[in-house]
C-alpha cells in the first residue's frame, strides 16, 4: 500500500519529468524554428509538447518543492562541452526520451493515461530525432528541392509515357510521380504487370536523374526502393506514413493525398513531406471522388506548414483561380500528358506559376 509520503514523492517525480520533457522539446522546437526554418518539424514538436502539457496535472505541480530537492541545481561537466548546436539538440532529445521513460514507468499505477501517452511520444521522438539530425547535417537536400518545385507531373498509363515525361522535363518540370494503379493497361493493351511497372519506373527514374528532377512512385514502396526513387506518394487507403518511413528511411520523401483539413493535419503529424490538396475539380483520374473546391485550397494555404500541391482538373484556365485562393503549387495529369506539345504545356504552366 502506498503511503501519503510515497504518493507525494511520485507526484513530484512526475512533475519534474513532465517539466524536463516539455523544456527539452521546446529547446529542439526553437532550433527547428529559428535555425532550420522547418515549419513541419516545429508543428510536430509543438504537438508532442502540447500533448504532454494537457496531462500535466495541477496536483503534480502543487507537489513541487524545489527547496528540498537534493539534486536541484546539480550539473555535470559534459554540459559545458556542448558548444555545437547539433550536440545541444542531441542532448535535449536524449533528455526528453529519458524523462518520458520515467513517466511511463511511474505513471503506470498513478496515471495510466500519462504512461501510455509518454510511451507513444517517446517512440515518435526516436524517428523525429533521426530526421532532425540529418536535416542539421545536410540531409535535407531532397526537401529543399521539393520546396523549390511548384509544378508536379503525375503520370497516367500511355504508350507514349517515356516521351511525354521527357518532353515535360524539357519544358521545366522538376517533380514527377509515376502512377500505374491496378487495372491500368500496359503499352500492349494488356493489364499492366509488376514487371512492366518496374521497367517503366526505372526508365522514368533515369530520365529524371539526367534532368535533375525528383522522382516519386505512387503507392508502391517496393518499386520505389527497387529503382531508388526519391520517395513515394500515398493515398488515404495506402500504407500508413509511419510504416512507409520505416521502410524508406529518413531521407526519402513521403507525400499524402488529402481531401480535408483534418487529413492534412494528420499528414503533418505523421511526418509527411508534402500533401496533395483536392480534387479541386471533378476529374476522370479520380472517378466518383467529390471535388473539394477552392475552399480547401484556402484552408491549406492558411494552415499547412509543409508544401501542398492543389490537384484535380487543373489546367491553364483554372490555374488563376487556384492561385487567387492561395495555391502556389499545383499537380497536373492531363494538362501535360494529353497536350499536343507536353513541353510547351509545361512551360506555359510554369510561366503562370512564376
Amino acid at each position: 500500500m502506498t503511503t501519503p509520503e510515497q504518493q507525494a514523492a511520485v507526484w513530484r517525480l512526475l512533475d519534474a519529468n513532465l517539466d524536463r520533457s516539455r523544456e527539452g522539446l521546446r529547446v529542439v522546437e526553437d532550433w527547428c524554428r529559428f535555425a532550420l526554418d522547418r515549419a513541419d518539424l516545429v508543428a510536430r514538436l509543438k504537438d508532442l509538447r502540447q500533448r504532454l502539457g494537457r496531462l500535466h496535472s495541477e496536483r503534480y505541480k502543487q507537489a513541487r518543492h524545489t527547496a528540498t530537492d537534493v539534486a536541484a541545481g546539480m550539473g555535470h561537466p559534459a554540459q559545458a562541452e556542448r558548444v555545437e548546436a547539433q550536440a545541444v539538440v542531441a542532448a535535449n532529445c536524449g533528455r526528453v526520451q529519458e524523462a518520458l521513460r520515467v513517466l511511463e514507468e511511474f505513471g503506470r499505477s498513478e496515471d495510466p493515461q500519462l504512461a501510455v501517452e509518454a510511451a507513444a511520444i517517446r517512440y515518435a521522438l526516436y524517428d523525429l530525432e533521426v530526421e532532425l539530425l540529418r536535416a542539421m547535417g545536410g540531409g535535407s537536400e531532397r526537401r529543399e528541392r521539393l520546396r523549390a518545385c511548384n509544378l508536379y507531373l503525375v503520370t497516367s498509363p500511355s504508350p507514349r509515357l517515356e516521351a511525354v515525361v521527357a518532353a515535360a522535363l524539357d519544358g521545366g518540370v522538376r517533380l514527377v510521380q509515376y502512377r500505374a494503379k491496378e487495372g491500368s493497361l500496359a503499352p500492349d493493351g494488356q493489364p499492366i504487370t509488376d514487371a512492366v511497372r518496374l521497367q517503366q519506373a526505372r526508365a522514368l527514374r533515369d530520365l529524371c536523374s539526367r534532368a535533375g528532377a525528383l522522382f516519386l512512385v505512387n503507392d508502391r514502396i517496393d518499386i520505389a526502393l527497387a529503382v531508388d526513387a526519391d520517395g513515394v506518394h500515398l493515398g488515404q487507403g495506402d500504407l500508413p506514413p509511419s510504416l512507409a518511413r520505416q521502410l524508406l528511411g529518413p531521407e526519402k520523401l513521403i507525400g499524402r493525398s488529402t481531401h480535408a483539413i483534418s487529413q492534412l493535419r494528420q499528414a503533418v503529424a505523421d511526418g509527411c513531406d508534402y500533401v496533395g490538396v483536392g480534387p479541386v475539380n471533378a476529374t476522370p483520374t479520380k472517378p466518383g471522388r467529390e471535388p473539394v473546391g477552392l475552399e480547401y485550397v484556402r484552408q491549406a494555404a492558411t494552415e499547412s506548414p509543409i508544401p501542398f500541391f492543389a490537384i484535380g482538373g487543373i489546367d491553364g484556365q483554372s490555374l488563376p483561380a487556384v492561385q487567387a485562393s492561395g495555391g502556389t503549387r499545383v499537380a497536373v495529369v492531363r494538362a501535360i500528358t494529353e497536350a499536343a506539345d507536353p513541353a510547351a504545356a509545361a512551360r506555359d504552366l510554369l510561366e503562370v506559376l512564376g
